[in-house]
């Protein structure tokens, strides 16, 4: 079994021994190379060794994960990010399709993000979600942050700005854009709620998010409906439609 490279960047001494008992015992396909406890150490380490994968913590004393990250020009490692804090989950990471465990580490979780990663640096994929992360935590407007979205055959990343507005279509989503084209993804609407309600898009029905930037009209009604800048109007629910009139007086 060819075997990937890797490293721990962890400031908890327990925690990097916690991780280094699980991937030796559930990761065999992993070879741990070097356990670091901030990144200065983390930068020494990564330039000596050349990881295929960094296990990497997100808080950390004297510097955080985003700061060693900031210093590299193109990442050409995949990360596998440990963090405490399940806020920093919810937006950045599912936007940019990151790969990310919550602490206390649970095992099947790591197994699942570790065989995703073995794929990723078998089929030698480009995509660097770790830059497409540092970009959207640098963009103060939330339109011109970016999404990662999972194809049968990769990845496809697109602005804020240029999706319309997203559809239920049993457990998958469908994304409008404004050129007109459409994207069938393999998530849920629900996964994509919860990703996008603080960046400028509300659900108003069981099965539509819209992008609140190209509602440009609301026609009263039990529920009423928006319609959208293409012209495109859809039906508001009745329990979703104070939120979205809050949102839309409210600026969001």
């Amino acid at each position: 079994m060819k075997k990937i490279t890797s490293i721990i960047v962890d400031d908890e001494q327990d925690s990097r021994e916690t991780l280094r008992n699980y991937v030796g015992k559930y990761c065999p396909q992993v070879s741990l190379l070097s356990e670091c406890a901030n990144i200065q150490e983390a930068k020494v380490a990564i330039l000596k060794y050349a990881p295929q994968l960094v296990f990497l913590d997100i808080e950390m004393p004297h510097g955080n994960a985003f700061d060693l990250l900031e210093q590299w020009g193109e990442i050409d490692f995949q990360i596998i990010f440990i963090t405490a804090y399940s806020q920093y989950a919810v937006q950045a990471f599912n936007l940019s399709a990151a790969h990310y465990i919550l602490k206390p580490v649970d095992i099947e979780e790591l197994e699942k993000a570790v065989a995703t990663v073995e794929q990723l640096i078998f089929k030698k994929e480009k995509l660097s979600r770790a830059n497409i992360l540092l970009e959207n935590m640098a963009a103060l407007n939330s339109q011109n942050r970016k999404l990662v979205l999972p194809l049968m055959e990769g990845f496809e990343v697109v602005k804020m700005s240029e999706i319309l507005y997203c559809e239920a279509q049993d457990n998958f989503t469908c994304f409008y854009f404004l050129n007109g084209k459409k994207s069938l993804i393999c998530r849920s609407l629900k996964f994509y709620e919860t990703a996008l309600s603080e960046l400028g898009f509300c659900r108003i029905h069981r099965s539509h998010i819209v992008n609140l930037e190209y509602v440009k009209r609301y026609v009263k009604g039990k529920g009423g409906s928006v319609i959208l800048e293409n012209g495109k109007e859809i039906l508001v629910s009745n329990n979703k439609k104070k939120e979205l009139l809050r949102r839309i007086v409210g600026n969001g």
